[in-house]
């Protein structure tokens, strides 16, 4: 039993080493076959590594910007609430909100309050709208809000807001300076307030900075008049768990008895969802294309190498040696190439991936955005697993058919060679 369970392992072995003497007796061709493939594999690992960084880049600046991990509304909110916000207010002191918080692996709970209105700055007045935030956590929940004039909101602030690049532009207003806001109250009368602006802010989109100021929540029901808020955030230690604490939220308080919804942030990010499908689609347009590259290289010089040992394949046929086994042996250097180019391209591809990141690519302002980045190249296991696994089996689909074809020889017209 021992003996028989080793002889499988045993023909693997010497098919491997046979296919290995048979690539180096011409040096130059093997050395080419191998470039091919490990090119091809780094090309894969830095493409599908970039776009998996632009991914994650665009998935945490949504979160950290505007949607948090979870979004927890008055059921229909979201859908219809532009209509009639004040009917859907969360409380302000929740026993349920306490509760989540405090459950382990969350990392917070903001409120968050909209408010629409007008914003007046000397003879220039400009519709904007705005969010009531909690300042005190607003460090941890937009990261990806950037002051790059004044100073943000804290805990202490009362008559002070921040606006966005875009509006602070159209209003010519500078840290520091006075502004008025109006608004329509809860019950439809107006209210406005004097306030002061203390920063000036950059997110990860232009057409929001364009129109959008933030305020402290309790400046924000001040002039609505109204307590509580229209939604709460909640920012988990961990992306990838997003599904699992949305169900288990679910299960702990249904709507049906606490009135509550929970929306996690990829249900409301239309635009990653639209790019995460458009780049993987193109990505997948370039794997088709390396896995073209390599099969039609490799078959090529594989059927080369069939071609110059036609002789001895006849020699092999004639002495008895089955055309399974021919199939097997040449079959074997398409498997043994994809074996070696891929670890050499995943190790390489690796390497380099990381040297790019600490260099850091310069890249020009996306669309929607002012100012460039710094890219980098984000590798994780999927990312080398695929690009090894599309080196290994193109390279042995390319090995097959020269493979057959040097099994199908015929035993007289291949021995011709040797004469």
């Amino acid at each position: 039993m021992v003996i028989a369970s080793k002889l499988p392992i045993q023909d693997v072995k010497q098919h491997l080493q046979i296919a290995a003497r048979n690539l180096a007796r011409n040096r130059r061709r093997g050395l080419t076959a191998l470039l091919t493939v490990v090119i091809s594999v780094i090309s894969l690992i830095l493409a599908d590594g970039f776009i998996q960084w632009i991914f994650w880049g665009m998935r945490e600046a949504t979160i950290q910007s505007q949607l948090g991990h979870i979004q927890i509304t008055r059921p229909g909110y979201l859908s219809a609430g532009a209509a009639n916000p004040y009917a859907y207010l969360l409380p302000e002191n929740s026993q349920v909100r306490s509760a989540i918080e405090f459950t382990p692996g969350v990392k917070l709970v903001a409120p968050r309050l909209a408010v629409a209105g007008l914003i007046i700055l000397g003879e220039t007045t400009i519709s904007f709208v705005a969010e009531g935030i909690d300042p005190k956590k607003e460090d941890e929940l937009s990261k990806a809000l950037r002051i790059v004039k004044g100073w943000n909101l804290d805990d202490t602030t009362k008559n002070e807001i921040v606006l966005g690049n875009g509006l602070a532009r159209s209003l010519n207003a500078q840290p520091g300076s006075t502004v008025s806001i109006l608004v329509t109250t809860a019950s439809g009368g107006i209210n406005a307030i004097d306030a002061t602006v203390a920063g000036i802010f950059i997110s990860t989109n232009q057409a929001y900075d364009d129109s959008a100021l933030r305020l402290p929540i309790d400046l924000a029901q001040s002039l609505l008049r109204i307590d509580g808020a229209h939604t709460w955030l909640v920012l988990l230690n961990h992306t990838e768990q997003t599904d699992d604490y949305l169900a288990q939220f679910r299960a702990r308080f249904p709507s049906e008895t606490n009135n509550l919804e929970f929306v996690p942030w990829y249900q409301q990010a239309d635009f990653y969802n639209k790019t995460v499908a458009l780049f993987s689609q193109q990505m997948n347009v370039l794997r088709l294309i390396i896995g073209a590259i390599i099969v039609l290289s490799i078959s090529n010089i594989l059927i080369m190498n069939v071609l110059e040992r036609t002789g001895e394949i006849g020699t092999l046929l004639a002495i008895g040696l089955k055309r399974k086994k021919i199939l097997l042996l040449f079959a074997a250097e398409g498997i043994l190439l994809g074996l070696l180019g891929a670890s050499l391209g995943v190790v390489i591809g690796f390497g380099l991936a990381e040297l790019i990141s600490a260099i850091g690519i310069p890249m020009p302002p996306p669309p929607g955005m002012e100012e460039g980045y710094i890219g980098e190249i984000r590798i994780t296991p999927e990312v080398l697993i695929n690009a090894f696994l599309i080196a290994l089996t193109t390279t042995t689909l390319a090995g097959l058919y020269p493979a057959w074809k040097a099994s199908r020889m015929e035993i007289v017209n291949a021995l011709r060679h040797n004469i």
